[in-house]
């Protein structure tokens, strides 16, 4: 089968500084990087490196072309991909000691992305396929109504968090992930815990606590395993990548999230994005 991602495109400036800027505060960084970003991009490389076949469907402005080249290179299709007269997307991530990060994101073409774009994305897609969103473009409910007339499977990633985009595709969806703060603040926002959700698999991060399954079966936990992380920055995603990439293979979810968690301690032991995901085969050879 195959995945069709509706995901961001982002340069990620990353600055190592001593410790998060507190409000007011001034900070001098101790390194710069640029990588190529985006919470849809990691994904759609996390996939693809996960031996998937991916489609992304995105935007970026004609600064971003290197962009579309280096996904081209990683194995994903990047035919529905527009280049726009508006900015490719932007975000500034500082990066502590302790890997933790603060980020600022400029939401760029992401925000523009055409919807006849998506349409002939979309007239490609066969029944079966997954299409995954998540809270950094536009065109979400569009996508995921349309997905669903389509007989796609829908997988959402609820980040950035926003309570009106996720409830707005709630009904459309079969396979939610979000982390462990998410959850909370959709329970918040509309009193149902992730256990009672109206969807067939949403899975819970909770970092170096590992991951929750909630299913038709229950619940089911999956601990992380132990790394010294130095940079958090992409992990999720990878992991979100790596679970629908098993999904669409055919694994049990199990075994998808399984190979995902190994796939994710990786990436916490490297500094950088979409450019540092793991591939297949380094994941499997992956024995902590």
């Amino acid at each position: 089968m195959a995945i069709w991602n509706l995901g961001s495109i982002n340069a990620d400036f990353v600055y190592r500084v001593p410790h998060i800027p507190a409000p007011g505060e001034t900070l001098s960084s101790t390194g710069r990087q640029m990588f190529l970003g985006g919470k849809g991009t990691n994904m759609s490389v996390a996939a693809a490196r996960a031996a998937a076949r991916v489609n992304h469907i995105g935007a970026v402005g004609q600064d971003g072309r290197w962009a579309i080249q280096r996904l081209l290179e990683y194995g994903v299709d990047t035919r529905n991909i527009a280049v726009l007269e508006t900015e490719t997307a932007q975000a500034i991530i500082m990066v502590d000691p302790e890997g933790e990060n603060a980020i600022v994101l400029h939401p760029g073409a992401n925000a523009e992305i055409p919807q006849v774009t998506l349409q002939a994305a979309m007239a490609e897609a066969e029944t079966g396929d997954w299409l995954v969103i998540q809270n950094e473009t536009n065109l979400q409910r569009t996508a995921a109504e349309m997905g669903k007339k389509l007989g796609l499977q829908i997988a959402y990633a609820a980040a950035p968090f926003d309570a009106d985009r996720v409830k707005a595709v709630l009904p459309s969806l079969d396979f939610l992930i979000l982390n462990a703060v998410e959850a909370a603040q959709l329970e918040e926002a509309i009193g149902t815990a992730p256990a009672d959700l109206p969807v067939r698999d949403v899975i819970v991060t909770r970092g170096a606590d590992g991951a929750d399954w909630f299913s038709a079966a229950g619940k089911q936990h999956f601990p992380a395993i132990k790394v010294d992380a130095v940079d958090t920055t992409g992990a999720g995603d990878t992991f979100t990548g790596y679970v629908l990439a098993g999904l669409d293979r055919g694994m049990p979810m199990e075994q998808a999230i399984g190979q995902a968690t190994k796939a994710g301690a990786l990436m916490v032991m490297r500094h950088g994005t979409a450019d540092v995901i793991p591939d297949l085969s380094e994941v499997q050879d992956f024995h902590p």
